[in-house]
C-alpha cells in the first residue's frame, strides 16, 4: 500500500492551479505552487501575477440558463475562490461576468501569498519524471502554452498520441437547431453507413458563401499562434484560394445524392456527430480563423443552418493538450501514475471557467487523497454528469480518443434525457438537476472535513 501523501505540488499559477492550490489549503492541506514567473514568462504573459487573463476580460455568461451561467453557480455553490475573488473585482458586463483584469489577478496572487498553508516556489520545471521523483502528489496545470522541456517530458509519458501541439477546431451546432428539410443522411458512396449529416447547396448558394467567406473578419492572429497547419488549413484559406477548391476539398459532393433533387448537389457540407449521444454535430473541414460573430453570419448562410446555436466555435491556435480518454481517469487523474493529476486548458477543455472548474476538481481529489480518503470516497467528490462540471470532467475522461478535441460547456454535454422537454421548462430541469448533483458534492465535502467545520464554503 502506498504512503499517504503529505504535500501537493502544484505547477503553474494560472487559472487552474491557482483554483486548484487554494482549493486544497482550504481543507488545511499543505501546498507548494510551483511558477517559473516572474523570473520567466510564456509569450503570451506580460504581468508577474498569478491568474493572468491573456486574452478578453470576460468569463462569459452569468445567466443561470445558459451553459455558462449554470457551471459557475456550480462553482460558487462549492466555494470556488476565484469565482468568489471575480465576483468582488467583476466590471459592468450585463449578463456576463467580466472583471477588472489587474484588480482580479492582484487579489488572486495576494490571497495565495499570505495563505498559511500554501508556499509558492519561483522555478521552472523541465522534466515531469523529476518531479515525480522528488514530490508526494502533483498537479500540472502549466497551461496550453506549455513547451520546453516540461512539454517533451509530459509527452514522453504520455505516448506518442498523448499530447498534441496544435489546437484546430471546427464549429459544433446543437443537433435541434439544424433544418433537417434542407439536410440528408448519408456516406459519400454508401460506405459506412448514413454516418454524416449532408447539408446540400446550389450554386448560388455556394457562391454566396464562399463570399462571404473571403471578405469576413478574421480574430487577431498572436505572435504565439503564428504556427503552420500544413494538412488543416482555415477554410477562409481554401475559399481564397480559388472558386471550386472547396468543392474539392471538405465541400465536395461526390459520392452524394440530394433526396429532394434526386441528383449531385453542387457543393455539399458535411456534419459529423461530436457526441455518442447525437446532440452535437460538427462541421467537417471547418476549422476557421473566423471571429465568433462572423461564424454565426456566414455558416448561418448554409439553408441547414440558418437557425443554428453554436455550442462551441472553430478555433486554430497554438495549444497543447492531452488526448484526455487516453491519459486521463476520473477527476483528472493520470491513469499511469496515482499521484498525478492534471488541470486547466492542458486536460483538453478551453475557456477560464472551464480551467477554474478543473482545478477545484482536482484539487479536492488530492486533498482528499492527502486526507486519506479512499477510492470510493474521491469519486464521491467528483460532480455527477447531470452538472456541468461533471458533464466536463466525463467529456475530457469518456469521448472518443481517436476524435478527441477540446471542449467547452454547453449544453449539448448535458443532454435532456427521458421526456420532450419544452424549450421554456429547460432550464429548471436542468438547474434541478446540477443543485441535486452539487449538493451531494457538498454533503461529501463535510464529511471530509469532519462534523462542525464548513470552511469548504470559505
Amino acid at each position: 500500500m502506498n504512503p499517504v501523501p503529505k504535500c501537493v505540488t502544484i505547477v503553474g499559477a494560472g487559472l487552474a492551479g491557482s483554483e486548484a492550490a487554494l482549493t486544497a489549503a482550504r481543507f488545511g492541506v499543505a501546498v507548494k505552487l510551483v511558477e517559473m514567473k516572474p523570473g520567466e514568462q510564456t509569450p503570451a504573459h506580460s504581468s508577474p501575477l498569478f491568474a493572468e487573463l491573456v486574452c478578453s476580460n470576460s468569463l462569459k455568461s452569468d445567466r443561470p440558463e445558459t451553459a455558462q451561467g449554470l457551471l459557475k453557480r456550480e462553482l460558487r455553490a462549492l466555494g470556488s475562490s476565484l469565482i468568489r475573488i471575480a465576483d468582488e473585482t467583476s466590471v459592468p458586463a450585463g449578463g456576463s461576468l467580466a472583471v477588472d483584469r489587474g484588480r482580479f489577478a492582484l487579489a488572486v496572487t495576494e490571497e495565495i501569498e499570505g495563505h498559511p498553508f500554501i508556499t509558492v516556489i519561483e522555478e521552472r520545471v523541465d522534466s515531469l519524471d523529476l518531479l515525480l521523483e522528488k514530490e508526494d502528489l502533483v498537479i500540472v496545470s502549466t497551461g496550453p502554452l506549455t513547451g520546453g522541456g516540461l512539454y517533451e517530458s509530459i509527452q514522453q509519458f504520455t505516448g506518442s498520441d498523448g499530447l498534441h501541439f496544435f489546437d484546430a477546431v471546427a464549429p459544433i451546432v446543437d443537433a435541434q437547431s439544424i433544418d433537417h428539410s434542407r439536410a440528408f443522411f448519408a456516406s459519400r458512396y454508401g460506405k459506412g453507413g448514413s454516418d454524416y449529416l449532408n447539408c446540400p447547396l446550389s450554386r448560388e448558394e455556394y457562391k454566396g458563401f464562399r463570399e462571404a467567406l473571403t471578405g469576413a473578419e478574421k480574430a487577431v492572429l498572436h505572435d504565439f499562434d503564428k504556427v503552420y497547419f500544413k494538412d488543416c488549413l482555415p477554410i477562409e484559406t481554401l475559399a481564397e484560394r480559388g472558386e471550386d477548391t472547396m468543392r474539392y476539398g471538405p465541400l465536395r459532393p461526390v459520392g452524394l445524392t440530394d433526396p429532394v433533387t434526386g441528383g449531385r448537389p453542387y457543393a455539399c457540407l458535411q456534419l459529423r456527430k461530436e457526441a455518442r449521444s447525437g446532440t452535437m454535430w460538427s462541421l467537417v473541414g471547418c476549422q476557421t480563423r473566423l471571429t465568433f460573430a462572423e461564424q454565426r453570419r456566414v455558416f448561418g448562410l448554409i439553408p441547414a443552418l440558418r437557425q443554428a446555436e453554436f455550442l462551441r466555435y472553430g478555433v486554430m491556435h497554438r495549444n497543447s493538450f492531452l488526448n484526455g480518454p487516453r491519459v486521463l481517469g476520473k477527476g483528472f487523474q493520470s491513469r499511469a501514475v496515482e499521484k498525478l493529476f492534471f488541470a486547466g486548458q492542458l486536460t483538453g477543455l478551453e475557456g477560464y471557467v472551464e480551467a477554474i472548474a478543473s482545478g477545484l476538481v482536482a484539487g479536492l481529489q488530492a486533498a482528499a487523497m492527502i486526507m486519506g480518503a479512499g477510492i470510493r470516497e474521491r469519486t464521491a467528490l467528483i460532480p455527477p454528469k447531470n452538472t456541468m462540471m461533471g458533464a466536463l470532467a466525463s467529456w475530457v475522461t469518456e469521448a472518443d480518443p481517436a476524435s478527441f478535441q477540446p471542449m467547452n460547456a454547453n449544453f449539448g454535454l448535458l443532454p435532456l434525457a427521458g421526456r420532450r422537454i419544452r424549450r421554456k421548462d429547460r432550464a429548471k430541469v436542468r438547474m434541478d438537476a446540477s443543485d441535486a448533483g452539487i449538493a451531494q458534492v457538498l454533503k461529501e465535502m463535510k464529511k471530509l472535513l469532519g462534523e462542525g467545520q464548513d470552511s469548504y464554503g470559505s
